[in-house]
């Protein structure tokens, strides 16, 4: 409670507008609710918006993950460099090949993965000093954009290029998001020539919704043939061809695919977010800097980086908890700010820390001192387009409150 007053903030609330709601309605009452017309429309749309030749839409980034490795081609026993902090479906879709994640440090201002680290986990494999095959192939390189700010893929495409790898992007958080690029002189959107295949997110709280979804984006026309074709059974053509005027019932299996097909029912919805989607970003931008600007003053509170050379997408407005009398606090405050009626979550706890990372396939902490820390101190705070100024004001109260509540006691014992 803040001022002497309490309210329910979430922490995300879905930007829906008539618009939507009318095309999923239209969806319902033209009779076809599967991959259809609408999802054609809207990965055209997006293409367009971020300068790819090719959009497949599927139903999660982690779809769009899973069917952008397997059409590079990656192998039973290879390796793939993935950041230690980021959501479990960055390095799970490595081993639902059989191939191996080499889990890499994060850099400790922007939680982006740390190149200098991936440099030095390279050299350790080789030493043997990793808990994997020494001669194991390094073939590619999964960055992830955390919370929305992009990492510098000139500097990742380097990398690659020094290492032989390709590369696909998780841009889960990063739609729209851009950085400026030293090579071209100009600014590059995630997906606009950044990488082998780029991958978002539509999931309900992200920067652009259609509830469950996601796509993956493509300048290579056999790599978008490959994933579109694995990505409902390996069929030769999907339903949509199969029955509308002129199709033909028949088809063929060309390979054990999956079934990661995204429903017009979902486009209906996408179609009309990605139309707003400036819009939002620009919202979430506009709260993101008057939390900067009201938490500048909060005691033991460490803002996100903002930096000129980047269109941060703002999908997560992350702060960090200092350490208070050499007590990490973070966990308290969390369970304070959602007595106060605050959602609020932490992104993440690193890959490394969760028993299958550690215990089964043998990662230690000490190979990881930046996310070791920091991911201790991480905290997620409410950030969505619709936000008001007084859910906002509320946050910001009851954040510095309990904050200062903390130091009190602490200081009283």
């Amino acid at each position: 409670m803040a001022g002497g007053y309490s309210m329910e903030v979430p922490f995300h609330r879905p930007s829906i507008t008539e618009a939507e709601i009318e095309e999923v309605v239209a969806c319902l009452r033209s009779g076809w609710l599967t991959t259809g017309p609408r999802v054609r429309r809207f990965e055209e749309a997006f293409a367009q918006a971020v300068g790819a030749r090719w959009a497949v839409a599927v139903n999660s980034c982690t779809a769009a993950l899973h069917l952008a490795v397997e059409a590079l081609g990656l192998r039973a026993g290879q390796v793939v460099l993935v950041p230690t902090l980021t959501f479990a479906a960055t390095a799970e879709v490595v081993r639902y090949l059989g191939a191996w994640p080499l889990l890499v440090d994060c850099d400790h201002s922007t939680l982006n993965m740390d190149l200098n680290d991936a440099e030095d986990k390279i050299r350790k494999l080789r030493q043997g000093r990793l808990p994997l095959d020494r001669r194991a192939e390094v073939v590619g390189i999964i960055p992830v954009h955390v919370a929305g700010l992009m990492m510098d893929m000139d500097d990742v495409a380097e990398f690659a290029r020094r290492h032989g790898l390709w590369i696909v992007e998780d841009a889960a958080h990063a739609f729209p998001a851009a950085y400026w690029s030293k090579h071209t002189q100009s600014w590059r959107k995630a997906g606009e020539k950044t990488a082998a295949v780029t991958c978002f997110s539509f999931y309900a709280n992200k920067t652009i919704t259609t509830g469950e979804g996601g796509m993956a984006v493509t300048d290579d026309a056999q790599l978008a043939a490959r994933i579109r074709q694995m990505s409902l059974h390996g069929l030769s053509h999907d339903a949509w061809s199969r029955y509308q005027a002129g199709g033909s019932w028949d088809y063929q299996i060309l390979s054990p695919g999956y079934k990661y097909n995204l429903p017009d029912l979902a486009a209906a919805l996408g179609i009309h977010q990605l139309a707003r989607a400036e819009e939002l970003r620009q919202k979430r931008e506009t709260l993101a800097r008057s939390y900067l600007e009201s938490l500048s003053d909060a005691s033991f509170v460490e803002l996100p980086p903002n930096p000129s050379d980047r269109v941060h997408a703002w999908h997560l407005f992350v702060i960090r908890i200092r350490s208070l009398a050499g007590q990490n606090i973070r966990d308290e405050l969390i369970r304070k700010l959602r007595e106060a009626g605050i959602g609020c979550s932490v992104h993440w706890r690193p890959l490394h820390l969760h028993p299958y990372y550690r215990d089964i396939l043998g990662w230690s902490s000490d190979l990881f001192p930046v996310a070791t820390t920091i991911w201790q101190q991480l905290l997620s705070l409410p950030l969505f387009p619709d936000m008001t100024i007084e859910e906002q004001q509320y946050v910001v109260k009851t954040l510095k409150a309990v904050l200062n509540q903390s130091v009190s006691v602490r200081k009283a014992a």
